[in-house]
């Protein structure tokens, strides 16, 4: 039963997919065959964001097309999630599996990141209900329960982010008296998964320390009249305005997020009950830990602090989007408000099962009401395309042919014609083997926030003053039509060769520029 709705959210979710193409949605990019590089693993000149997540998907693209891995790496997420909050809910009555199991996967959190293509950030909250299971096998003396930690722990290590989750999950979960042994091995090695962002971040010649106006631009945005702390309490909140479902906007859904909170207060009275050892306790401080991160940057005095920090600390700018480490207030919302059904349905069941039933019914569809708009890729805005000629040209003339290539016109994101004008992160970094220059600062409605890409910088002050591109030293040139007037003066491209025209992408070839 558990498997089969699991099966049913996800193809709700994902009906579009069933199209040809790729879905191209802010950061999440994928194409053909992503060229296997050296910066994949260990970026020189920026922080590893997307380490080690570009250089799997690399490699998984070498074996099958980017459009399944795509759709593989999706699939995981909406089922690894449904799945797991189910079966994690210590529950008496089967349907309260199933509303724990929707209560997880049909949130504001997950449409949110899935509109802004944080994918690899959604594997991390996909699999934290089966990180949490394994700690109960791994408490009750469980063999094999530390294999299973470390398996649960895996996918959402592919970010710096979700590693961290982890990291966090597994130091605050797993009880100290299991052994000494046991738990020290479970932090060690979920922290031995977090090495390859570590080593890289620890190699890079990018400055480690961010723009602290990236704090008020990444801070939690309000979605209704509730606030940014009533967004963030219904696990939304998310920082860009495009990537939030028209729903979220609703007078109700604040209503319904107080009606969940207060169902789930009195399912964690259950939950503390049948847990033993203090574990739902733990997962709540946990849980409290994260909500306090993700409000950092709405909180008077605190988001002073936080500036402070991500401009003086290294490493300190992955808090600035804050909103990302609210998954374990999400499992135990998802869990507590199951477990509070449960006890409103068998208090109901007392005047008779259609009574009860009634209150199964209704918790299992509320989390689909209140966000209609998760439904069928996300009302429609996360819908496959196909890349034009242009791109397997400009790929095919770079292939073996060395030189740093600069995209123009001078920004991270696009908004092609081809894609319906929908934003997605410039594809051409990705898609051939190439180093390819990206203007890495970043507009949040009129905030700036600079990047940290040395070679970048340099660049950008070349091009700020007027002078053409043979100046920079690139050695190609790669212009892309996008939608919304975004042109290359003319001057940009002078002395450059023109080695490619086509309708989307013109190729061209600096002379000056050494081998």
């Amino acid at each position: 039963m558990l498997a089969g709705l699991g099966l049913a959210v996800t193809l709700l979710v994902l009906a579009p997919l069933a199209a040809p193409g790729y879905v191209l949605s802010y950061d999440m990019v994928f194409v053909p065959h992503q060229p296997w590089r050296a910066e994949l693993v260990v970026p020189s000149d920026s922080l590893p964001r997307a380490v080690p997540l570009d250089a799997l998907v690399s490699l998984a693209s070498q074996v099958v097309p980017g459009w399944l891995v795509q759709r593989l790496v999706l699939v995981a997420v909406l089922l690894l999630a449904t799945v797991g909050a189910g079966l994690l809910v210590p529950a008496r009555h089967p349907v309260t599996r199933l509303v724990a199991a929707v209560g997880y996967a049909w949130t504001p959190y997950l449409a949110e990141r899935l509109l802004i293509g944080h994918w690899g950030l959604l594997l991390a909250y996909a699999s934290l209900p089966w990180l949490v299971s394994a700690v109960i096998r791994l408490r009750a003396g469980g063999r094999r329960a530390l294999p299973l930690l470390v398996l649960a722990a895996v996918p959402a290590a592919v970010t710096p982010t979700g590693g961290l989750i982890a990291l966090a999950s597994t130091v605050v979960l797993v009880p100290r008296r299991a052994g000494g042994r046991v738990g020290a091995a479970a932090v060690g090695l979920v922290l031995l998964l977090n090495a390859p962002w570590l080593v890289a971040a620890a190699l890079t010649r990018a400055d480690a320390r961010t723009d602290p106006d990236g704090v008020a631009a990444f801070a939690a945005r309000a979605e209704n009249w509730s606030g940014a702390l009533g967004a963030l309490a219904g696990t939304g909140g998310i920082w860009n305005a495009q990537t939030t479902p028209v729903s979220r906007s609703s007078p109700l859904a604040p209503v319904a997020t107080a009606v969940v909170l207060a169902v789930a207060v009195l399912g964690y009275q259950a939950l503390s009950r049948r847990w033993s050892g203090g574990l739902a306790h733990r997962l709540a401080g946990l849980a409290a830990g994260g909500f306090l991160l993700a409000a950092l940057g709405v909180l008077p005095g605190l988001s002073g602090l936080l500036e402070w920090s991500v401009a003086t600390v290294p490493g300190a700018g992955v808090l600035r989007d804050g909103q990302k480490f609210l998954v374990p207030y999400a499992l135990l919302v998802a869990v507590g408000f199951a477990l509070g059904v449960e006890r409103l349905a068998e208090a109901a069941g007392r005047a008779g099962r259609v009574g009860a039933g009634a209150v199964l019914a209704g918790a299992l569809v509320l989390p689909v009401v209140v966000l209609p708009d998760l439904a069928f890729g996300a009302a429609g805005r996360l819908r496959p395309v196909a890349y034009p000629a242009d791109w397997n040209a400009v790929a095919a003339r770079l292939d073996g042919r060395p030189g740093e290539v600069l995209s123009l016109p001078f920004g991270a994101y696009r908004a092609y014609p081809w894609n319906g004008g929908r934003t997605a992160l410039d594809p051409l970094p990705r898609y051939v083997d190439a180093d390819v220059l990206v203007d890495d600062t970043l507009w949040v409605g009129p905030s700036e926030v600079s990047g940290e890409n040395p070679r970048v910088a340099q660049v950008r002050r070349v091009l700020a003053t007027g002078a053409p591109v043979t100046a920079t030293g690139v050695r190609w040139v790669v212009v892309q039509r996008v939608v919304g007037g975004h042109r290359v003066d003319p001057a940009t491209l002078v002395g450059l060769r023109e080695e490619y025209a086509g309708t989307d992408l013109t190729l061209y070839e600096n002379p000056m520029a050494g081998g």
